[in-house]
């Protein structure tokens, strides 16, 4: 039964994407799909992988290596939540992206790691879009200088921006936040800054993807509309 509830959820998800890129103009294949694990049993993860998916994001740095381990290899893995300086040397060369960068500190640290495994770790700038308290990120207006700063680390290759909107009940609230993060990519591209990709823009959950979508979004990290309702209790 779970499975075909996965599936169905699934299947239900990627309507939506194609629709949003219909009514954006855009063609499908510019949004990728990244399924947010989190908390969820490996059995859950390998429905969804066997049905064609190879993104997947995780929040925690202990749960993530435990789900690399054992999970196919041709797995993309995403580090979508806060990441902790001495936590980076876990996950450096084990995940596609990194997409919580929010301080220079935090990059210096992967830029060491990345160097140790002879790797160039791709990371976003996380954006604190609507200046909340309660997420991480650089406000909008500090974005371009924490560019300039991450871009002379060697082992280390911005690949665009990523934020977390604020939880709302009508996602077209969130419409001016993803507007603004687009146009903010936008104007870091003009720079033409050495070492900075603006290429690459994560925004968008299980609750607000579609607005994301139509704002520009190439990345949204959708866990709920996929797996379910989490309990954080285990």
């Amino acid at each position: 039964m779970r499975k075909e509830e996965l599936l169905e959820n699934l299947k239900s998800v990627e309507e939506r994407i194609e629709a949003a890129c219909d009514r954006a103009g855009r063609n499908r294949e510019d949004v990728t799909l990244i399924a947010v694990s989190k908390t969820m049993p490996i059995e859950d993860l390998q429905v969804i992988y066997d049905a064609g998916i190879r993104q997947f994001g995780e929040n925690k740095v202990q749960e993530l290596t435990g789900k690399i381990e054992t999970m196919p290899s041709d797995i993309n893995w995403h580090m979508i939540g806060h990441l902790q300086r001495n936590k980076v040397k876990y996950i450096a060369g084990k995940v596609k992206m990194i997409h919580s960068v929010d301080s220079y500190r935090l990059a210096e640290e992967i830029n060491i790691q990345a160097k140790k495994k002879g790797v160039i770790e791709p990371v976003l700038i996380e954006i604190n879009a609507a200046d909340e308290a309660s997420k991480f990120g650089v406000r909008l207006d500090e974005a371009k200088q924490l560019c300039n700063e991450v871009a002379s680390l060697d082992s280390v290759k911005i690949m665009g921006l990523m934020t977390i909107a604020p939880n709302v009940v009508v996602p077209e609230e969130n419409r001016e936040i993803f507007h603004k993060i687009k146009c903010l990519a936008v104007d870091i591209e003009k720079e033409n800054i050495d070492n900075v990709d603006m290429s690459i823009i994560s925004m968008g959950m299980t609750n607000d993807f579609e607005v994301a979508i139509e704002e520009g979004a190439t990345h949204v990290r959708v866990g709920t509309a996929i797996f379910g309702k989490r309990n954080y209790n285990i």
